[in-house]
């Protein structure tokens, strides 16, 4: 293959990197959350089970609300730090994430 003209080649090789360069440039400064997550604090009440908060948190925490039941239940496991037993006390302090 032979470049018949150097100069349209160095244009369009510039060119090129250019929108690879913007490209990158834009996707790097793009955040996709759903905004500043927070967290709060609830306490294990008596018959409560990580099912029963997640299906909780799903309805009433809008940064559950896309989420499926066993995804809540990891990250409350993850964030708590709960071994996959995970057997709750009453008056157990939980931390979840709020929007």
């Amino acid at each position: 293959m032979r470049i018949v003209n150097k100069k349209k080649f160095t244009r369009m090789i510039i060119i090129v990197l250019g929108v690879i360069f913007t490209i990158c440039f834009y996707f790097s400064n793009v955040s996709f959350s759903k905004g500043e997550v927070k967290t709060k604090n609830i306490y294990v009440s008596s018959g409560d089970t990580l099912w029963s908060i997640a299906t909780q948190e799903k309805e009433n925490n809008s940064y559950y609300e896309d989420k499926d039941i066993r995804d809540i239940i990891y990250e409350i496991r993850k964030i708590n730090e709960l071994d996959n037993t995970s057997y709750l006390k009453v008056g157990q302090k939980l931390v979840l994430y709020s929007l």
